[in-house]
Formats: C-alpha cells, structure tokens, sequence
C-alpha cells in the first residue's frame, strides 16, 4: 500500500516513491555526551499527481534546522565565492541599472553575494533568519534583517523601502514548506517588472545522478522547470527564464516575473522539452531512481566491510548536511569510517548527526592520511582534488558514491 500526503503546493495527492528511515537533523552535529538528545524524523519523499512537485513527506520544524548557530558559510568555497561574485556583477548590468535600484536576498547567509552589490553602492537587504550568519554578514556592511521571508515581512519591507527590482535566493527556497506566503510575499515585494532569481539543486540531475544525498530535512522541495512553471501560475507568477549551473552538484536557476509582464525564453521550452523526453514527473522514473539508490547503497557498505577486513583505514572527507542521509541510510558506522575531515571549527570535535562519527579538524588528515578518504563534498570534487594532490601522491585513494559507487 502506498503512502500518500498532502501537496504543499496545490493540495494534491503526494505519493511516496522512496524511504530513507529514520534521520537525524542533517546539521546537528553532536556534542559527545549529548548523543540521547537528538531529533530524529522519517526521511521520505513523493511527487504530486497534480502539480508534479517532489517533496517530502514530512515536515521539520524550520526553528530546529534554522537558528542562531546554523553552521554553513556560503563563501567557504572559493567556486562558490567566484559563482556569487559573477552573479552580483550581471544583476548590477542587467536589473539592478534604474534609478536608485533595490534587490532583497532571502537566506542571504553570510552575505557573499550581497557585498559586491553594497561595494557597488546599490541598496540591498539580506533576510537572514539564522543569526550567527545573519551578524556575518551584517559584520560586511550589509543590511540585514534577522527574521523567516513570508507575506508579513515583504508588506513591511515594501512600506520602508519600496518595491524591489530583484528577489534572489539560493539554496533558500527549496528549504520553505510553506510556499504560499513566500510566493504572496514575493508578488507583494517585486516591482511591476522586477524579477524573482532563484537557484536550487535540479531534479533532472538528481535523478540522472543518483545523486540521493541530496535529500535530507533541509531539503523540503526538489524543483523541475515543470513544476515550478505549475507553481508559479497558482500565484500571479510566470517562469520566464531557466539556466542550468553545475554548482553544488548541478542546479536551476529559475526566473520568475509578475503573469504577463516578460517573454519567456526559448530555455524554457527547452528545459521542459528536456524533462519530458526523460519522463522526468513520472511514478516509474523515480522508482527506477529509488531502486539505482538502494544499489549504491549495498555497493557502498560491501566496499567499506572489505577494506575494514582488509585493514585499510577509512576517512570521511567534509562534514557536509549531504553525508548525514549517506551515513545513517547506509549504516555506515565509526568502525567503517574512522573520523570525518572538515575544516568548520563549528563541526570539530563533535559527532555526526546520528551515526556519531568523529569531526575532527583538517590537519588530521593531512598529517597522517589515510589509505582512502570517502569524497562525502563531491559536489566540490574539483576543487578538492586539485588541493590534495599529497594525499594522491602517498598513496591514497578516493571513494565516491556518485553516480555509482567507485574508486579512483
């Protein structure tokens, strides 16, 4: 029997097309000696029948996920710095050009975006519902407001500032069940042809990826062109623009304006032409999806059991919010993995969520490497790879789970 919910987005019938069990918070790294009080829900995820929109099955609350000591820093990544960076500058040649411009940014983290657009003298505000990273970026001279975007908030910010020419999140809207009042509130906040920009990890690649790690609590929604198309139109909204980035292991960058006030482009034809060919909305896709992942799943623990009989030692490498689905779906334990590599003090010396593997800092991994280090950031693999080339050269090896389960 199927196990159905209730769509965020239009109120359809969700069906659950794959179960990864019991998680934790993919965040909440663990204080040893605290380990009985951590929150665990059933991960689960399902797509409408009528709007087609991937979601979870069930809902986190946003305060457990989001708040003061929220660990993640957008510009700890160089290609991430270079990604905002190239953002900001289009924005300041393209809508940010009127008289006395003004662009919001929801979940504006640290504010790597936002300071090139207050270096280039254009007003902006960051809402920033976590604080720790809300006061980073206020540390930049970036104005920022501490406080969850919904109808409420854009009405108060319209009132003080004006309409906004541009509406930007990433890697924000896919965390937000309650999408009506962001959508009410970004209609009440966009000027008459402002535009709404907004990036998140891409289905089409998840799916085409096996990318499952991907889906964890802060990952509410997983967006294709035809459902956020769908999404759009029930709230006075158009798609109008879609542009595929390799970032963060491969997303959308979907524009949206108010119905009618721009053309759409020829990408979006072609993105959704794209989907369909795949037969991206349909049930037996992501069950094939459900049942790739369940094979990189036994894959994985099979490799990790023999290099542990064969005395090989483990290492994870980067504590992400991405490796708390990979460690607690496939049970991958301390006695596979002997300590997780990162380089957040805010994550050393704690457990992972869940499965309490170590975090320790990065100069144990680099002082003493391991025989294999277990790529959990492959979205940054480049990167990373062309920084450890004296792990390479001593001999180790990198595990990588995406899109199959190998070794190089």
């Amino acid at each position: 029997m199927s196990t159905t919910s209730q769509c965020r987005i239009c109120d359809g019938t969700v069906t659950e097309f794959i179960d990864f069990g019991r998680q934790p918070l993919s965040d909440a790294f663990v204080v040893p000696g605290d380990e009985k009080k951590e929150f665990f829900f059933r991960l689960a995820t399902g797509i409408c029948e009528s709007c087609t929109m991937v979601q979870l099955m069930e809902e986190v609350p946003r305060d457990l996920m989001f708040h003061e000591a929220y660990p993640y820093h957008s510009s700890g990544s160089a290609v991430m710095r270079t990604h905002f960076h190239d953002l900001a500058k289009r924005f300041l040649t393209t809508e940010l050009t009127g008289e006395d411009p003004f662009i919001v940014e929801l979940g504006c983290n640290d504010g790597i975006m936002l300071k090139a657009i207050a270096e280039a003298g254009v007003r902006q505000l960051g809402v920033e519902p976590s604080g720790g990273v809300a006061d980073l970026a206020a540390a930049k001279g970036i104005r920022v407001r501490k406080d969850f975007f919904e109808e409420a908030t854009a009405a108060d910010i319209r009132k003080n500032d004006g309409p906004a020419d541009v509406i930007y999140a990433a890697n924000t809207l896919c965390h937000i069940p309650y999408m009506d009042s962001i959508l009410k509130g970004v209609t009440t906040l966009l000027g008459p042809n402002g535009v709404f920009v907004f990036e998140d990890p891409y289905l089409g690649d998840i799916v085409e990826r096996t990318s499952f790690d991907q889906i964890y609590d802060e990952h509410f929604f997983f967006f294709t062109a035809r459902s956020v198309q769908e999404m759009a139109r029930r709230n006075g909204l158009e798609l109008v623009d879609v542009e595929r980035i390799p970032v963060h292991g491969g997303e959308v960058r979907y524009t949206l304006a108010l119905a009618g006030a721009r053309k759409p482009t020829e990408a979006v034809a072609e993105l959704l032409a794209w989907e369909a060919e795949r037969k991206l909305s349909e049930f037996a896709t992501l069950e094939r999806f459900a049942a790739n992942v369940k094979k990189v799943k036994e894959d994985l623990i099979a490799l990790l059991t023999k290099l542990r009989a064969e005395g090989k030692r483990v290492v994870g490498y980067g504590a992400t919010a991405k490796s708390a689905t990979v460690t607690n779906f496939c049970g991958i334990t301390p006695d596979l993995v002997e300590f997780i590599s990162d380089t957040t003090p805010a994550k050393q010396g704690k457990l992972s969520p869940g499965q309490h593997i170590p975090v320790r800092e990065y100069r144990e991994f680099a002082d003493d490497h391991p025989d294999y280090a277990l790529l959990f950031a492959w979205n940054h693999a480049d990167e990373i790879m062309n920084a450890e080339q004296a792990f390479r050269d001593a001999g180790g090896q990198w595990i990588r789970y995406v899109p199959n389960v190998h070794v190089s």
